[in-house]
């Protein structure tokens, strides 16, 4: 696990560790991650859970209730059960347990909880075409206000021993920065790398020794290193230079733009979120 805590070290802590939990999954990966940043930081976990109600349907002008009353005491024992569930995987260390659930739409649900988190943790799944009853994890990104940590489908453990980041010089890559602070901190290596144009390696190179030292002044043992642009996707090079350095965690911003209300994420950051092996921090 990722390296106890110096209580006279400069290290930074988390204080809640916020972790969404699918009313229907029976998978515990997510959960264990989140349990054991918690225990490492010596820091609370929060569950969250949310089952939406089916608004009513007007035909005719009549207004049709989509969801029984037994539905509803369905749902809400569904609820019940979970936390119940969540409680028992959660426990077990010096942290403090929480749980927050409601009917309500999950991605409001949980931006509206994250007010309470340090970090939110997720599990990374394929991308819902019912963005009312799951989360869209897209969309919780952007309004959150806060880093998250998405877990890939088989991942229990999070080390940390070993980060990469993936670096542009922007808002969103400066704010993943300061955000994994926590992490970085504690890691024996960290490979910060940018990729750029041919022409701007020489200037990439000085961002990259500016952001070397900003993590060494915060006691961050880290290597840099600059990649020019070829045909291999942005992306899958991060994922490439994670597996060589023997990293379990990328960190990078979250890049991308509003469309007709949905959000779409970047080139490199949607290459992340579907194909990397790994846990993936990002920062909106």
């Amino acid at each position: 696990m990722i390296g106890e805590i110096d209580p006279g070290s400069r290290q930074m802590f988390l204080a809640n560790v916020m972790v969404y939990v699918d009313p229907g999954q029976q998978d515990e990966g997510q959960i264990r991650v989140a349990a054991g940043i918690a225990e490492t930081f010596h820091a609370s976990i929060i569950g969250v859970c949310a089952s939406p109600i089916d608004p009513p349907l007007v035909v005719d002008g009549v207004v049709i209730e989509q969801t029984t009353e037994e539905e509803l005491k369905r749902k809400q024992a569904d609820l019940a059960a979970k936390a119940e569930w969540f409680s028992k995987i959660a426990r077990g260390g010096r942290h403090e347990v929480q749980w927050r659930s409601a009917l309500e739409s999950p991605t409001t649900f949980l931006a509206e909880q994250a007010r309470a988190a340090d970090l939110v943790v997720f599990r990374r799944r394929k991308i819902e075409s019912d963005r009312f009853h799951y989360l869209d994890s897209a969309e919780a990104v952007v309004r959150m206000g806060r880093p998250t940590l998405s877990v890939p489908e088989g991942v229990t453990k999070l080390s940390g021993d070993r980060i990469v980041v993936g670096w542009k010089d922007t808002r969103e890559a400066r704010l993943a920065i300061r955000d994994a602070l926590p992490f970085l901190t504690r890691a024996s290596k960290v490979t910060v790398a940018e990729i750029c144009t041919s022409d701007e390696q020489d200037v990439a190179a000085r961002r990259l020794r500016d952001v070397a030292g900003y993590l060494e002044r915060h006691g961050v043992n880290c290597q840099f290193e600059v990649r020019v642009h070829a045909a291999e996707p942005d992306g899958d090079y991060l994922i490439r230079l994670a597996e060589r350095e023997g990293a379990d965690l990328i960190v990078t911003g979250g890049y991308g733009h509003s469309r007709l209300g949905e959000w779409i994420f970047g080139g490199m950051t949607r290459s992340l979120l579907q194909q990397a092996p790994i846990c993936l921090m990002m920062s909106h």
